[in-house]
């Protein structure tokens, strides 16, 4: 089954008219994009839009041999002039199939926001499901659910749509994820293609055919990650969006309640309100035991505080105890740390802080903690397949 996107933008296109934003002042070129319109096998077509006989056209296609015209969204603004020859476009009650004599079969699936899915079987049995712009299948967990060779969906406002599918298994390792109805919340080019490849997703240009089945290009999700930046630089948003995308994260709070200082619950509270609420929390800051266990995918955060816990442990504060042990304690508890990180068998996002390019801190306490911490992000990076720095909420990747 092959199929090509005539438009992969939201239906206001992108650049959207008359917006001064900056994401939509630098969506030239083949980050423009037309509202999203997807052909398949030249027979098939999802949402009719403005311009789709020329996309076709552009992209070495034609809609002469259009069968079926679908809709899966209220579509604002003007009504949309069918061309000469196409059939009407039409919408499918939801969990009724329909049977084209091409051999393709289309079921409409419920979805969570007004407007319908489409999951399409080819006629050799490649299965795609596409999704409209806001929209993430609802009811999964009332019945099986096959898995799906590519999905085409709205990731970057809905990756728990994304991460539903993933619970229920009808997106695996080999699912080729298509993000479509890209809108102007995450500026175009190298910066949607960094976030979207590290759920696993990939953009693609307007006009491109794509064959369901063909698996070289799904991205590869980095298993460790670590996330480094600046008091207030954005860094704990950016590990988290990297993994909702994801079912049954573990978040890790190192940092504890801390009871009684009300702006350091004021802290918690705004990190719990981003969370997506199918997450868990684990306060602690016995890393090691989670790291060797399998399971779902950890989000750390952070690796300062666990540093303040294991200084306070061997007595780092205190010039005595430091010399005599409490550094070679902390150097062993450093390496073991990192040994799990290396050893670990699954998906791992780490939040620390750089606090090494500031003003030397005045006091010897505040200097050795400084310089640990440097010494402790330098070894856990090294046992990490991707380093980024968030600096003014700039995601500047270091390695992967």
């Amino acid at each position: 089954m092959e199929l090509t996107l005539l438009g992969t933008g939201a239906p206001a296109g992108l650049p959207r008219p008359a917006c001064s934003c900056a994401a939509c002042a630098v969506a030239l070129g083949e980050d423009a994009r037309a509202a999203t319109s997807v052909l398949i096998d030249e027979t098939l077509l999802l949402d009719l839009t403005p311009g789709a006989a020329f996309a076709a056209a552009r992209a070495g296609h034609s809609l002469a041999g259009v069968r079926q015209v679908l809709l899966s969204h209220p579509h604002d603004g003007p009504p949309v002039e069918v061309p000469a020859g196409l059939p009407q476009p039409g919408r499918v009650p939801d969990g009724r199939e329909l049977a084209l004599l091409t051999g393709h079969r289309v079921r409409a699936v419920a979805l969570d926001a007004p407007g319908t899915g489409y999951a399409v079987t080819g006629p050799a049995g490649q299965r795609m499901l596409y999704l409209p712009p806001g929209g993430a299948p609802a009811g999964l967990e009332r019945g099986p659910v096959e898995s799906y060779d590519m999905v085409l969906a709205d990731v970057v406002r809905r990756p728990d749509a994304l991460a539903r599918l993933r619970a229920v298994g009808a997106v695996g390792p080999t699912t080729d994820v298509v993000a479509v109805h890209v809108d102007h919340d995450v500026p175009p080019g190298t910066e949607v293609r960094r976030r979207l490849a590290a759920a696993g997703v990939r953009v693609v240009p307007d006009g491109t055919t794509l064959v369901v089945g063909v698996y070289e290009d799904v991205p590869d999700v980095p298993r460790r990650t670590l996330v480094l930046g600046g008091a207030r630089s954005g860094k704990s948003v950016e590990a988290e969006r990297r993994l909702e995308a994801f079912p049954d994260v573990l978040y890790v709070a190192t940092g504890g309640s801390r009871n009684g200082d009300t702006e350091w619950a004021s802290r918690v509270f705004a990190h719990r309100e981003r969370r997506p609420g199918s997450w868990r929390t684990a306060e602690t800051c016995d890393l090691v035991p989670l790291l060797k266990d399998d399971g779902a995918p950890l989000l750390i955060d952070c690796l300062s505080l666990w540093l303040t816990d294991a200084m306070d442990a061997v007595g780092a504060w205190d010039d005595a105890e430091w010399a005599g042990g409490g550094e070679r304690e902390l150097r062993a508890r450093v390496r073991e740390l990192t040994d799990a990180v290396r050893d670990t068998r699954r998906t791992v996002v780490a939040v620390s802080n750089e606090v090494g390019s500031g003003i030397v801190p005045a006091t010897a306490s505040g200097r050795r903690y400084r310089d640990e911490l440097g010494r402790l992000n330098a070894a856990f990076a090294g046992e990490c397949e991707q380093v980024v720095l968030v600096v003014a909420g700039q995601a500047m990747v270091l390695r992967g």
